[in-house]
Formats: C-alpha cells, sequence, structure tokens
C-alpha cells in the first residue's frame, strides 16, 4: 500500500469508469478496482491490474495493487473438494424444504451447498 495517501478520480456511469491518479488516467492498465471507506479513515482504492502491463499511479487515497483474483472455476472446484459427502447428505435429507418432487434430494444437496458456500450452516 502506498505510504501517502494520492489524489484519485473516479467517474463511473455503471458500464465504463474512467480512473485517475493525480490526474493522470490510469483507466487503459487496470481491468477493475474497489473503492473502500470506512469512517474514520481515508479511503483505500484497490487496482486489478491487466495482465504484463505497467502500472504508474500517483493519488489522494491509499492505494493497493491487488494480486489476480483466482479463476471461479478453481474456487468452486476446491470448495466441492472438501465437501464431506456424508454430511451433505445429511444435512440435505434434514432439510425442511424438502417437496416430494422427482429430484427433491438433488435439488436439496445443491441448496445446502449453495447455502454452506456462503457461510450458512
Amino acid at each position: 500500500m502506498a505510504d501517502e495517501p494520492r489524489h484519485v478520480r473516479i467517474t463511473a456511469d455503471g458500464v465504463m469508469g474512467k480512473v485517475e491518479i493525480d490526474g493522470a488516467d490510469i483507466s487503459r492498465s487496470i481491468r477493475g478496482y474497489e473503492l473502500q471507506h470506512q469512517v474514520g479513515g481515508p479511503p483505500v482504492l484497490v487496482l486489478h491490474t491487466v495482465p504484463h502491463r505497467g502500472l504508474d499511479f500517483e493519488g489522494l487515497a491509499h492505494v493497493a495493487v491487488a494480486p489476480p483474483k483466482q479463476d471461479e472455476g478453481e474456487l468452486v472446484a476446491a470448495f466441492l473438494q472438501n465437501v464431506d459427502a456424508a454430511a451433505l447428505e445429511r444435512a440435505a435429507l434434514a432439510r425442511d424444504d424438502l417437496d416430494d418432487s422427482r429430484h427433491e434430494l438433488t435439488v436439496a444437496m445443491l441448496q445446502q451447498l449453495a447455502d454452506w458456500a456462503q457461510g450458512r450452516t
């Protein structure tokens, strides 16, 4: 993270955005950004860079360059590899939303996996 805050200007229309750091447009060097702000502290701008492009910046927010995000498929596969099949079956059969439909157990298992993935028990 940068030691000193930088001047940051972000203009976005909901689809496209322009990011300037100390007046320099860095939009072509990034594929996304996250702006975080907690009361009492300075904003933090996290930049997700385009692979194999340099990035120069300055500004009045603390700026961090994030590592590349892990592929969603890899994340899902890692999650599923750690699921205890017996625990999944028990949890699915204990659900109160089973409905006697043809694929009720499969639906319950998928819903249970979604619940676990979101931290719900």
